[in-house]
């Protein structure tokens, strides 16, 4: 038997996770519950002071969980020495895109470039950050052999898409089916007999390359029937049709149909960006992927969209332009119930409603205060206000962007001049004043 199998089966390896974000914790989480010892590390300092004093920076992750794992002899460091002893490495690091929207592998490389540096001979590195198919082989790979190390013969590579859904309570890290390829045989071996140990199931498939279109498929699955719904969803409102009672209606149909649903954009890691990568390898094949390309256009217009039905709204209801007029932006992260700000439509939205003089509030109890930096836009240190009669009265006009579930819509309901619904979050309500829904 491998002699790393051996200690993997044993729980005895040690386990590195470069990044400790929305991926990297709960799997180091997981990895510390099951055993192993684990070290994470992320060059984020603050990300390391919190943990360390037992704190997390998740809305969606309790200190709790954190406390368990230091008890537990989890070890956050921003140091990369402590790769040189692990037997294990994971790398969880954020793929974006350029601002041209190409694929931005700099954290992969840079996490390689690190891990090269440390790397030991019988070492696993398992790859789990969204990607396009051959970055495993082909990028990484190129980088851990150019100190003169060879793969299958002084170390093993792996790749294992994330599947995390934060804020999901139906499905966690444990639960979520593993999907698994590898550079080997041998390192199909080692990667699913460890993923094995920790998780409920483990999918292992022919090769990384096959691993990373499995994510990529998922994703780009939900882009275009996204894009689909929102299509029609401009469709059905010119024929003054409500798209959510339409799906509702064809959710009945118990085979050939899957309900998806409209909002004001894509957000979050992976749907936005996912499918660009794939356009962008695939045009090294010299294939064109229109129908991607068509789905990201049109999802990439809803913040357009959602803004004309503002300027539409304060126009029939108010008789008053965006200009001047007060918005309350409920809701800024990507999906209901986290904190998590990624190409969250937004920051999108509130852009062009602040170019067009708009004077922006928000409310969110997840995001009591938008970072000050410059990728959030208009929204940059914007401090949550609470739902109140009085600050509700003081708007011209409440946008609904995301439909958390601590929110007081009764309120909103009585008190909101007009509201511009992303999210049929209002249905069911009995509101006073004008309801649009974009």
């Amino acid at each position: 038997m491998n002699k790393l199998l051996d200690k993997i089966i044993k729980r005895e390896a040690k386990i590195a996770v470069i990044g400790l974000g929305y991926v990297g914790l709960p799997l180091c989480k997981i990895i510390v519950k099951s055993g192993y010892s684990v070290v994470g590390v992320d060059l984020d300092e603050n990300k390391i002071e919190s943990l360390i004093s037992n704190k997390s920076y998740m809305k969606h992750f309790s200190s709790d969980d954190v406390k368990s794992m230091m008890d537990n002899g989890f070890l956050p460091t921003s140091s990369f020495n402590h790769l040189e002893d692990a037997d294990i490495i994971l790398i969880c690091v954020p793929t974006p895109l350029s601002i041209n929207r190409e694929p931005d592998l700099s954290y992969v490389e840079s996490s390689g470039k690190n891990i090269l540096k440390h790397l030991q001979k019988n070492q696993l590195i398992i790859l789990e950050s969204s990607t396009y198919p051959g970055t495993t082989d082909d990028i990484l790979k190129t980088i851990l052999e150019s100190n003169g190390f060879e793969v299958n013969k002084d170390f093993y590579l792996a790749y294992s898409p994330e599947r995390e859904d934060p804020g999901n309570k139906n499905f966690g890290t444990d639960s979520i089916p593993k999907v698994v390829g590898a550079s080997s045989d041998i390192a199909l071996e080692l990667a699913v007999g460890f993923y094995s140990n920790i998780l409920k199931k483990v999918i292992p498939v022919s090769s990384a390359r096959t691993a990373e279109a499995v994510k990529i498929t998922e994703n780009v699955f939900r882009s275009v029937n996204i894009a689909l719904v929102n299509e029609l969803k401009i469709v059905f409102d010119k024929m003054d049709i409500d798209i959510w009672e339409v799906i509702d209606a064809a959710s009945t149909k118990p085979f050939g149909f899957m309900p998806f649903y409209p909002g004001p954009g894509l957000g979050g890691h992976c749907i936005p960006i996912d499918p660009f990568y794939l356009s962008f390898k695939a045009k090294e094949y010299g294939v064109t992927t229109q129908f991607i390309e068509l789905s990201g256009e049109i999802n990439r217009a809803m913040p357009d969209y959602v803004c004309n039905k503002v300027t539409y709204a304060l126009n029939k209801f108010c008789k008053k332009s965006v200009n001047d007029s007060k918005i309350l932006i409920l809701g800024l992260s990507y999906k209901p119930d986290i904190d998590d700000m990624r190409e969250s439509p937004a920051t999108e939205i509130a852009n062009i409603l602040n170019n067009l003089g708009a004077k922006l509030s928000h409310h969110d109890n997840f995001i009591n205060e938008v970072p000050d930096v410059s990728s959030f836009g208009a929204l940059a240190g914007s401090k949550s206000i609470q739902i109140s009669k009085d600050n509700l009265e003081n708007m011209d006009l409440v946008l609904i962007c995301t439909n958390h579930k601590n929110v007081d819509y009764d309120l909103i309901a009585k008190y909101s001049k007009v509201t511009v619904d992303c999210r049929n979050a209002m249905n069911g309500y009995d509101v006073v004043g004008a309801l649009v829904k974009a």
